[in-house]
């Protein structure tokens, strides 16, 4: 059995890691959710899920939590591919604007993350979310705590 030592491995690593592998036995809400590491840059990366009705809000359409959680995840994983080994982050803040709603029939939602500005002590991000027509969904930005 091997073990990766997540520790030793710059952000960009750890991301590209997460892409080709696809880690299926480490609990995550990538997991959760179904999400895809399409595409890993430094400072840049786009996830993608297909929805489903279990992502419904009241109202049948998806949950804005779902958009949320897609933008803080593709924001903060886009800072991370700038963070060296060894190093951490949180997300301070995180402003959403929601445009659209989205449907719950399998339609695939794509989310792209890119880094604004990454400093000592704080890093800033912009996303947006795409629904498969290309028409904007939500878009968002956030800063992080680097530590």
């Amino acid at each position: 059995m091997t073990t990766t030592d997540y520790t030793a491995m710059t952000g960009l690593e750890l991301m590209r890691w997460v892409q080709t592998e696809r880690p299926t036995d480490i609990p995550s809400i990538g997991r959760l959710l179904g999400m895809r590491f399409d595409e890993v840059e430094h400072g840049r990366i786009v996830i993608s899920l297909d929805t489903r009705p279990d992502f419904a809000n009241p109202l049948g359409t998806v949950h804005g939590g779902i958009a949320a959680t897609l933008l803080d995840s593709v924001m903060g994983c886009a800072v991370h591919t700038t963070l060296p080994a060894g190093t951490g982050y949180t997300t301070l803040e995180i402003k959403v604007n929601y445009i659209r709603a989205a449907r719950t029939d399998g339609q695939t939602l794509t989310a792209e993350g890119t880094v604004i500005h990454t400093g000592r002590r704080t890093a800033t991000a912009e996303g947006k979310v795409l629904d498969d027509q290309g028409k904007l969904i939500a878009h968002a930005t956030t800063t992080c705590m680097i530590f």
